[in-house]
């Protein structure tokens, strides 16, 4: 059977190559440390956890061999969106991104499909580079984060980048930032920033990407979040009711928002095969895709034996999540 991981990160060669020449690379430089060291950009620190972040493309196609995925879904590790960056700085981070990712995709057609990161502090620049990613470059659609510089998505400026993308079929995968998000203000201890903040971060985006009106504007739009969509569909039932408290003239949206869970894709990166169930009874086998988040989660031995060995699954819902569902979604 096929694999096919939609949640498979890059840390650009570009990046390195300006590690290696002493220079920073769009605003941010890599200093050496532990490991791999750390990369320092917009006052943030992030360390690398894995040393396959600086792979070669032929070292990372060893590594899905050896975990037997078929296919990956690149995109950029989150920490380097850049969007803190002017637009021109973001611009030119972005396409020199999404070059080298379309490489990829051009060099092992069967292989890899890619995602885009777009310059989404401007969105008239975010929008042509997605229509350039897509149509000259053929990649599949973007990467996101959950926030955009304090902004949520529900903001109407970033309506016509949803317009666009469901326009031309691009998908829109949502990842917030392992190492900096809402948590860092709560607490930096017991690794909660990564292990619960960004679950939280992956919640609140489907929340508002339900609450603001974006799927009610744009139903065809093709959107995955990532880690199974954090506690979002577990906590259906709250929204629900606060959405059923509240007047009719407050309510920004015409249906309860649990009826939204199924214009939404998520992947399998949860956990637990306890998570996966529920996942897979509130939403459907037709809305959960593998993801592995490599090279950041540590499988034994891979996300497709994961999978394969669930007892809780049927065989049709795991030809479903490892590539049936992915070939329909990206149009494989």
């Amino acid at each position: 059977m096929k694999s096919i991981d939609i949640h498979a990160h890059l840390v650009p060669r570009s990046l390195w190559r300006a590690t290696e020449a002493g220079r920073a690379w769009h605003g941010f430089r890599h200093e050496p440390g532990e490991g791999v060291g750390t990369v320092f950009g917009n006052g943030l620190r992030s360390t690398f956890s894995s040393p396959k972040v600086r792979f070669t493309p032929e070292e990372r196609l060893a590594d899905m061999d050896a975990q037997g995925v078929d296919v990956q879904v690149v995109s950029i590790h989150t920490p380097l969106f850049g969007y803190h960056l002017d637009g021109a700085e973001g611009l030119a981070l972005a396409r020199e991104v999404n070059d080298e990712i379309a490489s990829m995709t051009k060099q092992w057609p069967t292989r890899f499909a890619g995602l885009a990161t777009l310059p989404v502090q401007d969105v008239k620049l975010a929008v042509d580079e997605l229509e350039r990613a897509v149509t000259v470059l053929g990649l599949k659609g973007a990467e996101l984060d959950t926030l955009v510089n304090g902004e949520n998505w529900d903001e109407p400026r970033f309506l016509p980048l949803f317009k666009a993308a469901e326009a031309m079929g691009a998908v829109l995968f949502f990842h917030p930032q392992p190492q900096h998000n809402f948590m860092m203000k709560r607490t930096t201890r017991y690794g909660l920033f990564n292990s619960l903040g960004v679950i939280v971060e992956d919640a609140i985006v489907v929340a508002v990407l339900i609450y603001g009106g974006v799927l009610d504007a744009c139903p065809n739009l093709r959107v995955c979040v990532a880690h199974g969509g954090g506690p979002a569909c577990f906590a259906m039932g709250r929204i629900d009711r606060g959405w059923q408290g509240m007047t009719p003239a407050h309510r920004t949206i015409p249906r309860p928002p649990s009826s939204y869970q199924r214009q939404l894709y998520y992947d399998t990166v949860v956990g637990s095969e306890k998570a996966l169930r529920f996942l897979l009874d509130e939403v459907g086998a037709d809305r959960v895709v593998l993801g592995s988040d490599w090279p950041f989660v540590p499988w034994h031995p891979s996300p497709v034996t994961w999978l394969q060995g669930l007892a809780s699954l049927s065989q049709d819902e795991k030809d479903q999540i490892l590539s049936r569902n992915l070939e329909a979604l990206l149009k494989l």
